[in-house]
């Protein structure tokens, strides 16, 4: 049964794949005359409001072609927005609705709750001179690695790496690196403590 489902899945991803073909097109010339990373943004919006588990496979077919890399397996959901076409995301990714994400690692059985913005670091606008507009000023993108099997709760923003198997508390404001399994809270956020030590108060949130 399991073979068979594969099977089924297998061919509706190469399906969906002809179904987005002409948007293909659309980006690679768009990609051709502004670059990559403005015509995802352009064309990302485009895919975010394809509802249900219909918009989560045309989703796929449609960002395995113009990220760096999308596994087959990945999911993502309803109005989340990319912006880095160097973004990566591994099997069995679950990225939740409404997510922003630029240059980004999502590592194998990574989740991403509802709302979670992963910017491309915390350098993207430089804001030394008072007397320059920020817009002027310059930036540096760096790539966000989110370890795996980590687990974002919803509302979060990571600026910095996340460890594998570390768990980040929702509306948590992420400005250091992590370590793998922990669970991490806060604005900043800061280890609460490691995950093998069981408590009876979790951190909570919903993917």
């Amino acid at each position: 049964m399991t073979d068979l489902k594969d099977v089924a899945k297998t061919v509706l991803h190469y399906l969906c794949v002809v179904l987005v073909s002409p948007a293909l097109v659309g980006y690679w010339l768009t990609a051709f005359a502004f670059g990559r990373n403005r015509a995802l943004e352009g064309w990302s919006q485009a895919f975010a409001p394809l509802p249900g588990l219909p918009g989560v496979y045309l989703r796929r077919a449609f960002l395995s072609f113009v990220l760096a890399r999308c596994h087959r397996t990945a999911e993502v959901h309803f109005g989340t927005l990319f912006s880095q076409a160097g973004a990566v995301l591994d099997e069995n990714v679950y990225v939740g609705p409404n997510c922003h994400l630029g240059l980004v690692y999502l590592e194998k059985d990574v989740l991403l709750a509802a709302g979670v913005h992963v910017p491309s670091g915390g350098k993207t606008h430089f804001i030394d001179d008072p007397e320059v507009p920020i817009r002027n000023q310059g930036g540096i993108r760096s790539l966000v690695t989110i370890g795996e099997g980590a687990w974002v709760a919803s509302g979060s923003v990571v600026l910095a790496d996340v460890g594998k198997g570390t768990v980040v508390g929702a509306g948590s404001v992420v400005t250091k690196p992590l370590p793998d399994h922990v669970v991490a809270a806060g604005v900043p956020a800061k280890v609460i403590r490691s995950r093998s030590e069981h408590q009876s108060d979790r951190i909570t949130g919903s993917t």
